[in-house]
């Protein structure tokens, strides 16, 4: 029993060092996280992240068309070691209006170590769906409601005949070393801004 606290107690500083020494070397790439984006900054960063999403993907015009309300986040930061955390801010349209601005987050533990920068963009093709989202005062993913994630790789495509589902989901645009495209666990919250 003490030689495992002694060797516990030993482990414990090494990986803070560990933790804090990966912290330097990815804050200077994620250093925009921490300061709160204005909702102007924010919907330029949406505006972006809408037009890359329209280019890269064939069928986005139209399937967005079809939709009731897009809630687009760009620019989602994750970065874990053992533990890790995701955060982004962004906006829903309806009626290609800004409506909300709203934040994702989202815990884990488990096998993981970097950092990663991504796009999201959900997409709700029921009025239902968009109202109980809407109506929440934080909405999960996989409690609240199901979120499809649709792979939009290179040269993907979407269509409105083929998915068929309330609430679909894109992640795109990664960069960084952590690949995880699940939105299960990621609680959405409407912010003031």
């Amino acid at each position: 029993m003490q030689v495992t606290t002694l060797f516990a107690s030993k482990r414990i500083p090494s990986i803070f060092a560990t933790v804090f020494i990966i912290a330097l070397l990815v804050a200077p790439n994620f250093s925009h996280v921490a300061q709160a984006a204005t909702a102007k900054e924010i919907d330029v960063s949406v505006e972006v992240a809408l037009g890359r999403f329209k280019n890269e993907v064939r069928g986005a015009n139209e399937f967005l068309a079809n939709a009731k309300g897009v809630l687009v986040i760009p620019n989602v930061i994750r970065v874990g070691f053992g533990l890790g955390g995701e955060y982004g801010e962004g906006a829903m349209i309806i009626g290609g209006k800004t409506v909300d601005y709203y934040s994702t987050a989202a815990g884990s533990f488990g096998f993981q170590i970097g950092a990663q920068s991504k796009n999201i963009v959900i997409v709700f093709m029921e009025e239902n769906a968009l109202t109980k989202f809407r109506d929440s005062l934080g909405w999960r993913a996989g409690v609240d409601g199901s979120i499809v994630l649709i792979d939009s790789g290179a040269g993907a495509s979407v269509d409105t005949d083929n998915v068929k589902h309330p609430i679909v989901g894109f992640v795109f645009g990664l960069k960084g070393l952590m690949i995880n495209l699940s939105l299960e666990g990621s609680k959405f919250t409407k912010i003031a801004k």
